[in-house]
Formats: structure tokens, sequence, C-alpha cells
């Protein structure tokens, strides 16, 4: 997909895709099953982006990151279950005017670097995995810590991100990080501030 190139999206807060990251969706609203079904068709492409505000027609954070759809079960009422997989971030350069459903934008893609990051030298993977450890048992988490240690440093830090309890603007903050060390650094300050201010935390029964 070239720069400047026309990019139907999916505005969803608090889902955040990376590139060679996954993310499945369950697609249920008619807008949006009607995306997918014009992405199949297509190029199975769409850009995954976080809304601003609550609006009916939100406004869009400018970055979000471009998805390839590679599993699709479509069920027989017109819904869809899909997984993205990541290919690379994103600007909006504006939105276009069009006919359907669903948004479209003029994305541009080549401001962004999305090569293999190098290994992470090993002291930032230990405080990354010493935080994720304090932030689970501080949330009663349960987390295979032995599986944990086997993945690669780009899954775990993008992984982390995408699960934990962040807001839209922490997660925002993550897949604009220029590149993996900053978003590991990041995560590491995020994990800290949520752990001991309890922000994020699911309420008192």
């Amino acid at each position: 997909m070239a720069a400047g190139a026309r990019l139907s999206i999916f505005p969803l807060a608090g889902a955040i895709l990376f590139p060679r990251g996954t993310l499945p969706l369950h697609i249920f609203e008619p807008r949006y099953r009607a995306m997918i079904s014009d992405a199949l068709i297509r190029d199975r492409r769409i850009g995954m982006v976080q809304p601003r505000d609550d609006h009916l027609v939100p406004a869009l954070y400018d970055i979000g990151c471009v998805g390839r759809i590679v599993h699709v079960e479509a069920m027989e009422d017109g819904r869809y279950n899909i997984v993205l997989e990541g290919l690379s971030r994103f600007r909006i350069l504006r939105e276009l005017d069009t006919a359907t459903a669903f948004r479209q934008v003029e994305a541009e893609l080549a401001v962004f670097c999305e090569d293999e990051p190098a290994p992470l030298p090993f002291a930032v993977r230990a405080e990354v995995e010493r935080e994720a450890r304090r932030f689970a048992d501080a949330r009663g988490y349960a987390v295979d810590w032995d599986e944990v240690g086997r993945i690669d440093d780009e899954s775990l830090i993008n992984g982390v991100a995408q699960i934990a309890p962040f807001d839209v603007v922490t997660r925002q903050a993550l897949l604009e990080a220029p590149g993996l060390p900053e978003r590991a650094e990041l995560l590491v300050q995020f994990l800290q501030f949520y752990r001991l201010s309890g922000a994020g935390a699911p309420p008192l029964q």
C-alpha cells in the first residue's frame, strides 16, 4: 500500500494493533460488516484507529495501524470473527467524502520505519518483565512467567500494551512511540503509574 493510499478505517477505543502483532475482533455493526465484506473483495486490509471522543461521528487520532485480515469466520447472520495482522502504522492525511457507510481516509505510511527491531538490552527486557510481574501481582492476574520468558521482546512489549487496562490516551502514546526501546520505556512508566495509583483497576464489589 503506497503513501497517500485510500484506507477504510475502524475507529475503536482501546483496541491497539501493532506492526507484526495480531488483534482478534468480533464484527457485528452493519457498517463494519460492510467494511469487512468490502475489504475481503479488495485487499483484505483495514485501518485500526482510536477515536478521540465519544461523539456519534468521533474525531480520530492521527496515527493508527493497517491490519490485514488473516483469518475470517463468516456467520449466518452476517457477523464476522476476524483476526488482523499488523502491517504498518499510518498517519491520516485527510478524511475522504464517500458514499460508504464506513469511513475512509487518505493515509500516509512512508513516515514510519517498521523494520523488525533489534533485541532490547538485557537490562531493559528485565525491567519490563519485573514491572509486568509487579503489575500482575498487584491486580491478582495469573500469568505463566516461564512462558513469558520465552516470548521475543517485541511480542512481549506489544502484548502487554494491548492487554493491560490502559486508557485510550496511554494506548495511543504506546502506539506512537518511535521504536521498540522508546515503547518499552513508556510501558515501564505506565505499568508503574497504574500499579501505584490504582488507575484502570476494576471497581470494588
